[in-house]
């Protein structure tokens, strides 16, 4: 149930047609797993803070350094050499002191994958390497929870919403992702995707609207325009190939 002070925080959201008391409800039971504090960890995590969601689980390994300071909004300038989910938790539970958050400061792995997922209900992937996104992708697979993909490179990006069983998967979408490096990024472009990723995760929460299923949804912002791919599941995907097909 929602406290009186919750109650008033939401107001606005609440407001919105078929969101209600009912929705808000939902945000606060859910439990979210966001890989990565960086350039879109930190949107995303800033707004499902500041919707309401319950409990955030926020994993990196990496400490603040200056150059994070272009794009990622959750850390300042006294944060750098501060772990960055200590950083990140920080602010999270000054923007909302009613989500329960918990920073993790670990590598994701194939050996801790299933234990980092192990009670949450959904998947944010904001990764900056595809190594790491194929075990989320995995462990999204294997636990049949969504798993909420984004990537950035200079002025571009690209999100998705993958569902196992009734939508392509990331492999199914690039079966070889390119190798790790350190690419451009302007810092908008993050915070833009970061929060379509955001918005999509509070609309798989709540049931409202149309999810970005089987569909890649790519940003140009040199050009200011979106455009949709549409995407399917591969038989053959090493991944989810063996999955049966649900109806979406």
């Amino acid at each position: 149930m929602l406290k009186d002070e919750e109650r008033r925080r939401y107001d606005r959201q609440m407001r919105i047609q078929g969101f209600g008391l009912e929705g808000q409800e939902k945000l606060k039971k859910a439990r979210v797993l966001v890989a990565g504090a960086g350039g879109l960890g930190c949107p995303l995590a800033l707004y499902l803070a500041a919707a309401g969601v319950g409990s955030i689980r926020l994993v990196d390994r990496d400490r603040v350094d200056p150059s994070n300071l272009n794009r990622q909004v959750l850390h300042w300038t006294p944060d750098v050499g501060v772990l960055k989910v200590e950083s990140a938790a920080a602010k999270l539970r000054q923007v909302n002191p009613n989500v329960a958050v918990e920073p993790l400061m670990s590598e994701i792995t194939a050996g801790n994958i299933d234990g980092l997922v192990a009670d949450r209900d959904l998947i944010v992937d904001a990764m900056d390497n595809y190594a790491t996104r194929y075990l989320l992708n995995e462990a999204a697979i294997r636990k049949r929870i969504p798993y909420f993909h984004g990537s950035i490179y200079g002025f571009e990006g690209m999100t998705t919403t993958i569902i196992p069983g009734k939508s392509a998967c990331l492999r199914c979408l690039f079966a070889q992702g390119p190798p790790p490096a350190i690419f451009p990024v302007l810092g908008t472009t993050p915070g833009i995707i970061g929060l379509i990723q955001a918005t999509e995760v509070v609309k798989y929460i709540t049931g409202l609207g149309e999810l970005l299923i089987d569909r890649l949804l790519i940003f140009d912002g040199l050009a200011m325009s979106f455009r949709e791919v549409r995407i399917k599941r591969r038989p053959d995907c090493v991944d989810c190939g063996s999955l049966p097909a649900e109806s979406a």
